[in-house]
């Protein structure tokens, strides 16, 4: 009987949770809401150390705060988010941790694809963002089949960055234009006739390279640019994050460490958001 009481009591202090982040969130929605969100997930380590607890069960504990989060966004109308999951400086730890990361990686993955998860909820395709050759195959794998499998999910998107550093997006974009610009020369080379117009004159109208050419290259050229980044633990650096994409960014930097993050610091960056929005609008038109 004591049983049944406290599972009814706590299914009712549940709904009232639900309910009132409900109503919070349709008070926000008065104001603009931010179309793409981004998170450096940093602080799981201290808070290990912190609670006394093994590293992995911080790294189990920031997992858990990202399904709030993912949660939270989408029930708020976010289309975008991004989370910083794994940088390529991160290589450069102890072997020990990396392997454990990449497989906490491979299990992490496989976790979102469950059907109770917030990705088939709420209908979110998931990207994967970087120089994924680095990853491990296994990795690579679990990467692949969350891809295929949220292929068909439109209402929302997750970009995971893994193997990322701002410096290999901005490298691999220009590689990637030269060789495209490179590749239509060619072709116009092989395809000219003796009538036609030079390829070296041809090259002065159409094959520079634009901004649009380096922008449509980047790993990130599938989202629109962040409105909110978001750093736990109160550091303020990029840590070579979005550097391309973050001109016109509102920075976040909340002391609390992220597998402690919690509602209350999602709204109030969405308020300081709301709050600064039209010098935000007018500095893009100036752009």
């Amino acid at each position: 009987m004591l049983k049944t009481i406290d599972g009814l009591a706590r299914r009712l202090v549940g709904s009232s949770l639900v309910n009132m982040r409900r109503f919070l969130f349709r008070i926000l929605s008065v104001g603009p809401i931010p179309n793409h969100i981004a998170f450096i997930l940093d602080g799981h380590r201290r808070y290990a150390k912190q609670r006394n607890i093994a590293e992995g069960n911080g790294h189990r504990a920031g997992f858990l705060a990202l399904m709030s989060m993912l949660k939270y966004c989408y029930e708020l109308g976010v289309k975008y988010m991004t989370i910083y999951v794994f940088s390529i400086d991160n290589f450069k730890r102890r072997p020990e941790e990396v392997r454990f990361l990449m497989d906490l990686m491979v299990e992490k993955i496989e976790g979102l694809l469950k059907q109770e998860s917030v990705i088939n909820e709420y209908g979110v395709r998931i990207h994967f963002v970087g120089n994924l050759n680095l990853l491990d195959e296994p990795v690579r794998v679990a990467v692949e089949k969350a891809t295929q499998a949220t292929a068909n999910n439109t209402k929302s998107n997750l970009l995971i960055c893994m193997a990322y550093t701002s410096s290999d997006e901005i490298v691999h974009a220009v590689k990637a234009s030269c060789q495209e610009k490179w590749n239509e020369i060619q072709q116009l080379n092989a395809n000219q006739s003796p009538n036609a117009v030079t390829a070296g004159e041809k090259l002065e109208r159409d094959h520079f390279i634009y901004l649009v050419d380096i922008e449509r290259h980047t790993y990130m050229g599938l989202a629109p640019e962040p409105d909110i980044l978001i750093r736990t633990s109160g550091t303020s650096r990029l840590s070579n994050f979005l550097l391309w994409q973050t001109t016109n960014c509102l920075l976040y930097s909340p002391k609390v460490l992220f597998p402690a993050i919690g509602l209350r610091h999602l709204v109030w960056a969405v308020l300081n958001f709301q709050r600064m929005y039209p010098h935000l609008e007018k500095e893009k038109k100036q752009l």
